[in-house]
């Protein structure tokens, strides 16, 4: 079967064409190495796949007939991604929370409200 059916059919894409789209920007390897969307899978495969910031890898169990149920995905692919990908996603979540030093910058809108508040205190 072809890659980009493979990751559609286990439902790591929603649609084949992102799948395809996926695999011609290098996103996807298989053992170690870039793919093009036609390249076949066998059972026994690693694949690679980096999707919102994290580098995911498979194996691959068994290849489908067609597109399975989300309760069955299990039977053709075993996740063997590490735990510190996980981690390095917690990471730049707290990251991105505190972009801006308090007191630089324009103020947000909460700012404006609790400076009208304060304002409004003192008439």
């Amino acid at each position: 079967m072809r890659i980009d059916k493979f990751l559609w059919c286990i439902r790591f894409y929603k649609t084949r064409s992102i799948a395809t789209e996926a695999c011609k920007k290098g996103h996807v390897k298989i053992n170690d190495s870039n793919t093009k969307p036609s390249k076949l899978v066998f059972s026994g495969e690693i694949i690679s796949i980096r999707k919102n910031q994290i580098n995911y890898k498979i194996k691959v169990l068994d290849i489908p007939a067609n597109r399975v149920g989300a309760k069955l995905v299990d039977l053709y692919r075993k996740d063997i991604t590490p735990s510190e990908e996980f981690e390095k996603l917690d990471l730049l979540k707290y990251s991105k929370d505190y972009y801006r030093k308090k007191g630089t910058g324009r103020p947000t809108k909460k700012d404006r409200r609790d400076i009208e508040d304060y304002q409004d205190d003192e008439n």
